[in-house]
């Protein structure tokens, strides 16, 4: 049904989006960024608003891939990586990305029992969401050809990496060994992807590659499939 792949593509770009907005939001209040006009109380209620409205769009990206009937994805597929027959590892990192915010999520809402410590230790796996996110959007979308989606992955991607180099040029993290390991990651990410996306998503026949099963081949040249 092409309303639920419509929906599933959509919902995917605004999660990644909201993911980013989110991210750059949250590295700009470890770095205490506020001003008369935007308290640091006002900069957290924005956080927290966009945070959770990612998580409902990453819910419909989710349900509407399901009820999709172009492609065997389940439910349990889209919760446990690696479990599903179509394009496996690629959907299986999107999964991999979705528990990590639930976890992200549920701690922040359980933040006062759990201890600032505690939350704070989960809190950092939002940054292994972004590149899940972005390598399964890359690698399980139908858009990437498209002019529109392509500038959508550039300005995430750019937004992100200036928020954290900003970050770090101002001295985030406090030791000198964790600044070098973000731009570190930073710079492998990038390379990672110039070397991967021209042989990759980019490259021919990739949706045979990606794990697609044969049986639905034949209709990935003639119609569109979800992402």
């Amino acid at each position: 049904m092409k309303t639920y792949w419509y929906l599933t593509r959509s919902s995917g770009a605004v999660s990644l989006i909201l993911l980013t907005a989110a991210l750059v939001i949250g590295i700009a209040l470890v770095g205490r960024v506020r001003s008369e006009r935007w308290p640091r109380f006002a900069v957290d209620g924005i956080h927290r608003a966009v945070s959770l409205l990612a998580i409902v769009f990453l819910a419909v990206h989710v349900i509407t891939a399901v009820l999709d009937s172009f492609a065997p994805i389940s439910l349990l597929d889209a919760v446990i990586p690696f479990a599903g027959t179509y394009r496996p590892v690629w959907l299986g990192l999107g999964a991999a990305a979705f528990d990590l915010l639930l976890a992200v999520t549920i701690t922040s809402v359980l933040r006062e029992r759990l201890g600032y410590r505690a939350w704070r230790a989960v809190h950092w796996l939002a940054y292994a969401v972004w590149p899940l996110a972005i390598v399964h959007g890359l690698a399980t979308g139908s858009d990437l050809h498209q002019g529109w989606m392509t500038a959508i992955y550039i300005a995430c991607a750019a937004t992100f990496a200036a928020a954290v180099l900003t970050r770090v040029v101002m001295g985030w993290p406090a030791q000198a060994r964790l600044r070098l390991a973000a731009i570190g990651a930073l710079v492998a990410f990038a390379a990672g992807l110039a070397v991967w996306l021209p042989g990759g998503p980019f490259g021919p026949n990739w949706a045979r590659r990606a794990g697609t099963p044969p049986s639905l081949l034949p209709h990935t040249v003639s119609q569109p499939s979800p992402g």
